[in-house]
């Protein structure tokens, strides 16, 4: 695959936050992109004048958590364009609250959504990848998936799930000129902050509700005060031109890179004071 053409792109969850930050730097970039969103209208089929580049890049309605909808949008997207060259596995949401406190419905929608979703998402691009001779998946993972933290449990364990199951997939797919990358985002400013969802026993108030204010009130500071998306955008422009790009890629400010980094160095006892002592829980 020549890595300085036009693409044909997919980002599912591009409606906001890094999604949508990644779709238009891209569409700026010249690429063709196609954003996603639970929510959108299917565009008009009518025909367009293709004289100058649109506006801005075309959003399409996909579930993530749905077979059939997955299906349908990347057919739609082959109908239209022949081939797709890159697919960005960007779709998710985060729930908040101790893990005692999360139910198992609430449990299975996270992990429906942020790790099968990637799942069903890679099963059903793989096929077109290795036929047309390869392709970049390319996933959106985050610290939160290589540091557990504390009362986002089940965040954690899904962006932990996608770190393995994207790291197998790297190499199953690789003799087939498939690049499969993670991306590992801290904390930006992004609308993720006020779609967080508490679990419906954190609302109520448990024997944790101290402590787990105190912890929300540290990840909201760091979100609010984070990085633009936009530096995200830049990453993935340049791992979609890369012949042979890395595994990982760890995007965010200085201090969590560093965590990252401190976990492997530090005794595993002094590192959970750390993260303790950060989140205001001693």
């Amino acid at each position: 695959m020549e890595t300085n053409r036009q693409r044909v792109v997919l980002i599912t969850g591009a409606s906001s936050g890094i999604g949508e930050a990644c779709a238009h730097h891209l569409h700026r970039k010249g690429h063709k992109v196609y954003g996603t969103s639970r929510r959108a209208p299917w565009p008009s089929d009518a025909p367009m004048e293709r004289t100058d580049q649109p506006a801005t890049f075309q959003l399409i309605p996909m579930d993530v958590t749905s077979d059939e909808s997955v299906k349908q949008g990347v057919q739609w997207i082959l109908e239209r364009e022949g081939h797709l060259d890159v697919v960005v596995n960007n779709a998710g949401y985060g729930i908040a609250g101790a893990v005692e406190d999360t139910e198992l419905e609430e449990a299975k929608a996270q992990m429906e959504t942020n790790f099968f979703g990637v799942v069903r998402l890679c099963r059903g691009v793989l096929p077109i990848m290795r036929q047309q001779g390869g392709g970049y998946v390319v996933s959106i993972s985050s610290i939160g998936g290589l540091i557990g933290i504390p009362f986002q449990g089940l965040y954690s364990a899904s962006k932990f799930a996608v770190e393995g199951l994207i790291e197998s997939l790297r190499a199953e797919v690789k003799p087939y000129g498939i690049r499969v990358v993670l991306i590992e985002p801290g904390d930006f400013h992004t609308g993720f902050t006020a779609s967080r969802r508490k679990t419906r026993s954190a609302e109520l108030g448990t024997v944790y509700a101290t402590r787990f204010a105190k912890a929300l009130g540290v990840m909201e500071t760091d979100e609010m005060h984070g990085p633009s998306p936009e530096q995200v955008g830049y990453l993935l422009e340049r791992i979609i031109t890369k012949k042979s790009p890395r595994l990982r890629y760890m995007i965010g400010p200085v201090s969590e890179k560093l965590a990252v980094g401190l976990k492997k160095m530090l005794p595993s006892g002094l590192f959970e004071w750390a993260i303790m002592r950060y989140y205001q829980l001693l």
